[in-house]
Formats: structure tokens, C-alpha cells, sequence
């Protein structure tokens, strides 16, 4: 049965892998059905916090299917307004058999009209429960355009720890990437005019940076352009400890045995003294709420480290994927 596999992956991985929160995605429309599954973990000592979202607003409903559901492999080829039409109707046939959550012995968050109001009932078991309170408060459903770049190159490329300014290359790169994507969103606007859209101003951008001179400098000519400029110091790079500066070659040769554990999990392991992606993540927490709740278009200016962890995050990547995300100077990468 496959409800019953899913519940079997969903031990192994938490009673086996370290995993500390498995999402259980299923509608669940049943009071009855909630207080069973939740007496199912619970006799496994696995604690259940159940998340409904409630809309009473159609235009919300509407767009959130145009925008997000007809997307699905489901509606591949459909015509998009047909498409949307037999969402709702499925939506519409479910509503009769849902019942919605107000069992006052459940652990559970409601979300009403995404994210007008939230309420939470019996949140009483730790830090994880309310991390996760804190994270739907900061979604919404708007669209939005997020860039990821990587920052010019410096007079000491290679250095951690000096903060260097762009470049001769780096400056050109700079302006070669304010040229182009000031361009690139333009043509956007215009294709949406000649499609019979309407003629309105771009989405307002803003454009995020380190503290490190590099990723400022190379904003700086976008910021001249009237883009607002926000520096944020959990966006520095990935601390490369005692390999600061070495080739790869050196750190195979001085470092085998810290080789082998990176190669067989690079998410993970981190070097003497340095950080290892997973550190990045965590660093990164307050970053990823940001881009969250942002609800304008966005540039992030970065070290390829860092770009990997937020494009990562953002695509749904896995954490053996993430350390081998590929960011050339050549490219802005768009997420949205």
C-alpha cells in the first residue's frame, strides 16, 4: 500500500538518517483520519504538527492556480485557462468531504488566505515547531524574479581573508552585468506589451550584496542605476579554513585523509578550521526567511558558495547536488 511505504520511508529516514522533519503531504480532509495518523507517529514517539491552509478568497485561489498548480506534470499540454478551470472543479468537489481543523488536542498551524492570518493551536514542543511557525509567516504567494551572479573578480581572487577591490576585469564584468540585465528585464517588459499586456512599470529590484568590497563594487554600478543596495554579512563565502589559497593538488597532497571524507560527502564534511556547507546553510537561516517574505524582484551578488546554498534552497535541490551547482561569471542565473 502506498500510504504505508511512504510511512515506512518516512522512519527510515528519521530513525536512521539523522533526519529531524519529515513532511507527511497528503489532504488528510477527515477529523477522524488527522486524530488516527497522529496516534500512529505518537505511538512511534514521533511528535505530528499538522498545517492546513484555508482560502475564502477566489481571486487568491485563482492565482495561486494559474500561477503554481497548472504548472504540474498533471496539466502538461493542457490549455492554460481549461486547465485552471478543472483545478477549481476539483477543488470544489473536495470541499463537501473536508473537515476543516478545530480538534483542540492536535498540534496544528492554520493558514487563512495566505498568510492574511495565521493561528496556531497546542505549539508546545520545542524549537523546531516554532522555527517552523516562523518560516510560514514569512511565505507569500506573489511572483517575483530572483538573479543569482557572481561577483567580479578581485586583486587577490584566491584570499579569504582579504577583502580586495574589484579588478580591471572585475570592473568590466560589473558593468557588462548592469548592461545586461537591465536589458534583459526590458525586453521582458516588452514582450509582455506585445502579448496585450499591460504597459506598466517594471516590478521594483533590489539587489543584495555581502560586506565583502567585491560583491559591493560589483553592485555598485546597478546601485548608480537607482537599484537599492542592501549589504548582509551572513552572505560572506564559505570559510576555507587551512586550504585558503591552495590548489587542489596541494590539498591532495597535504590533506588525503580529509579528501576522502569530503569527496564521499562534501555537504558535510568541512575542513580543519573551516566551514562546511551544511555550516553555510545555517548561516545562511536568516537569509533564506528574507528571501521568503521579498516580494520584489531580486538580485544576489555572491561567492559561488554562497549562490549555491540560496539557488539550491530555492530549486528544491539535494545536499549532494548543492556542492557541484555551477555559477560562470558569463551567466546570470534566474529563479522565480
Amino acid at each position: 500500500m502506498i500510504l504505508e511505504k511512504c510511512r515506512e520511508d518516512m522512519y527510515h529516514f528519521l530513525y536512521h538518517e539523522n533526519g529531524q522533519v519529515a513532511i507527511y503531504d497528503a489532504v488528510n480532509p477527515l477529523s477522524a483520519g488527522r486524530r488516527s495518523l497522529a496516534d500512529h507517529f505518537a505511538a512511534r514517539e514521533i511528535q505530528t504538527l499538522f498545517i492546513e491552509s484555508a482560502c475564502n478568497d477566489n481571486r487568491i485561489i485563482e492565482e495561486n492556480v494559474r500561477n503554481v498548480k497548472i504548472s504540474s506534470p498533471d496539466y502538461l499540454g493542457w490549455n492554460a485557462d481549461d486547465a485552471v478551470k478543472h483545478y477549481l472543479a476539483r477543488i470544489a468537489a473536495k470541499i463537501p468531504h473536508f473537515e476543516t481543523m478545530d480538534e483542540t488536542d492536535l498540534n496544528y498551524i492554520k493558514m487563512i488566505n495566505a498568510g492574511e492570518k495565521v493561528l496556531v493551536n497546542n505549539n508546545n514542543f520545542g524549537y523546531l515547531p516554532n522555527r517552523i511557525v516562523f518560516y510560514l509567516l514569512n511565505l507569500h504567494i506573489k511572483s517575483r524574479r530572483i538573479y543569482f551572479a557572481r561577483a567580479g573578480t578581485s586583486k587577490e581572487d584566491e584570499s579569504y581573508r582579504a577583502d580586495a577591490s574589484l579588478s580591471l576585469e572585475g570592473e568590466e564584468y560589473a558593468k557588462a552585468l548592469r548592461d545586461a540585465l537591465v536589458s534583459y528585464r526590458e525586453e521582458e517588459r516588452q514582450e509582455v506589451i506585445a502579448l496585450g499586456g499591460p504597459d506598466e512599470p517594471l516590478r521594483p529590484m533590489a539587489i543584495w550584496t555581502s560586506t565583502r568590497r567585491r560583491t559591493s563594487e560589483t553592485a555598485s554600478y546597478l546601485q548608480k542605476r537607482g537599484f537599492k543596495l542592501r549589504q548582509r554579512a551572513q552572505m560572506s563565502q564559505l570559510n576555507p579554513g587551512v586550504c585558503e589559497k591552495m590548489s587542489e593538488r596541494a590539498i591532495r597532497r597535504e590533506y588525503p585523509d580529509e579528501v576522502e571524507k569530503h569527496e564521499a560527502d562534501p555537504y558535510h564534511h568541512r575542513y580543519p578550521r573551516a566551514e562546511s556547507y551544511h555550516d553555510l546553510a545555517v548561516r545562511l537561516e536568516p537569509i533564506i526567511l528574507e528571501l521568503e517574505r521579498e516580494r520584489n524582484d531580486l538580485l544576489i551578488i555572491a561567492h559561488e558558495s554562497v549562490l549555491r546554498v540560496l539557488y539550491g534552497y530555492l530549486m528544491a535541490c539535494s545536499t549532494a547536488d548543492i556542492p557541484k551547482l555551477k555559477f560562470p561569471r558569463n551567466e546570470i542565473v534566474e529563479a522565480g
